[in-house]
């Protein structure tokens, strides 16, 4: 598939990353010759160097013969007139875009009925606050992502002592939860990945990820460690996009505090809110965090655009006593030195946004995707098409798929029923299947395996 980035960003080269790998053909554009160089010293990959959404340069680009243009510069306008340019002049069948601003999302007549050519619309903001939502919606969970429209969901999280499961074998979990049914798709102990089977033992501190439709995800999480409290105050540090909107939801459930610094937002941000009290300061004062009880607070979340002082403030928080801290962390190699240290959650905007471009450029009818331990896994929502002559999967039991190394079958969603599979399930014509990928090198693997051929021997 020949796929044009437009911009070399956080965004653009995490999603280039992703699929460089993957036999696609990747051009990369960007303003910024030293970000170009960077990544062409990091992968195969061709980039030019000019404004995104001039013709000439898309053209230069191959945007005559390509498959899919992703704008995902830091310019929301350069993103939509690149779409049109892609469009009118080059026929271009697949255009995404990222769009940020509030001004452009709250009409969102501008882009259906082709008014705006684009055809997927991203906005990192809104993925990021849907996020952070199932969080709280769950907690004791370290990440939550949707399948098949919210019915089944894949929930990550560590195990603790304490957790009547932990200790025991998995295939105790059936006796443990008459009536549930959940599966575990992976485990994750001291950073190795470990294929689950009934025999193996639950310890404290796997990092567990299992899947199960939306109501019994709570029942599972109780196996794993002791159910915490549902969450009542919660603490947003920074007004800025993801802060306000995340506010505006959680001010109808939660007692919502807002740490803004700049003074003109955080008086905007306060005529915007109804039920939530908005606080002029740096979130990473400590006579503030004080005055305002934060050893009370449920949830202290940092989502300044400021990396550091999200990971500062959110330390600070920790240290003085809420109950769990996240913070939205750009840069991946931050992340990873935070998430075992006392941040209990880092949020990555590229991880988030990912997975909604992915699902556009997997061959066959891919559903939705999540891009999973900061892009080392990732799970699928494949539906089956065919019939057992041109399908590798239509017709035939769980236990007769050959499945690559490290995927296993997690789910199956099948009209309004979800199943949780066993060896003798028969995949039947649009079932929707959920997969787990250990290993993503192995995606063009499954990719092949849902697609419909002419025949198959």
């Amino acid at each position: 598939m020949k796929i044009i980035i437009l911009g070399a960003g956080q965004v653009g080269s995490s999603v280039a990353h992703n699929l460089a790998n993957e036999a696609n053909d990747i051009t990369v554009i960007d303003q910024r010759g030293d970000l170009l160089q960077e990544l062409q010293d990091q992968i195969d990959i061709r980039t030019v160097q000019g404004l995104a959404s001039h013709p000439d340069v898309l053209r230069q680009a191959g945007a005559d013969d390509a498959d899919i243009v992703l704008a995902v510069t830091n310019s929301d306008e350069t993103n939509m007139v690149a779409c049109q340019v892609a469009r009118v002049l080059f026929h271009t069948p697949t255009k995404i875009a990222r769009v940020r601003s509030v001004g452009y999302l709250n009409y969102p007549h501008l882009f259906v009925d082709g008014a705006m050519p684009i055809d997927v619309l991203i906005s990192p903001e809104q993925l990021v606050g849907e996020y952070i939502l199932r969080l709280l919606e769950y907690p004791g969970a370290l990440q939550v992502v949707d399948f098949a429209g919210g019915r089944v969901r894949l929930v990550a999280v560590r195990a603790h002592h304490g957790g009547p499961l932990v200790g025991h074998e998995l295939r105790e979990m059936n006796e443990h939860m008459p009536g549930v049914e959940a599966r575990v798709a992976a485990i994750y102990r001291r950073g190795r990945a470990i294929i689950p089977e009934g025999r193996t033992v639950v310890e404290a501190d796997d990092e567990i990820f299992f899947i199960a439709a939306s109501d019994h995800i709570k029942a599972v999480i109780a196996e794993l460690q002791r159910l915490e409290k549902p969450y009542k105050r919660v603490i947003i540090a920074g007004g800025g996009n993801i802060g306000l909107r995340l506010a505006r939801v959680l001010q109808k459930r939660y007692h919502v505090k807002v740490i803004e610094r700049n003074d003109d937002r955080a008086e905007s941000v306060a005529e915007i809110l109804d039920n939530a009290i908005v606080l002029r300061g740096d979130a990473v004062d400590e006579s503030l965090l004080v005055d305002e009880n934060i050893e009370e607070t449920d949830v202290f979340c940092a989502v300044t655009n400021d990396d550091e002082a999200n990971i500062l403030s959110a330390m600070l928080a920790k240290r003085l006593g809420a109950r769990k801290v996240m913070a939205l962390i750009n840069r991946a190699s931050y992340a990873e030195l935070v998430q075992s240290g006392p941040i209990d959650i880092a949020i990555s905007p590229q991880q988030a946004t990912i997975g909604s471009l992915l699902r556009h450029v997997r061959r066959g009818d891919v559903a939705r995707v999540h891009s999973l331990r900061r892009g080392a896994a990732e799970a699928i929502e494949a539906i089956a098409h065919g019939d057992k002559h041109s399908s590798r999967v239509v017709g035939r039991r769980i236990d007769q798929i050959k499945l690559p190394p490290g995927t296993s079958i997690g789910a199956i969603v099948r009209g309004d029923e979800v199943l949780i599979p066993h060896h003798d399930i028969v995949i039947e014509p649009e079932d929707h299947v959920i997969l787990f990928l250990v290993d993503r090198r192995q995606i063009k693997a499954v990719e092949k395996l849902f697609q419909v051929g002419v025949t198959f021997l």
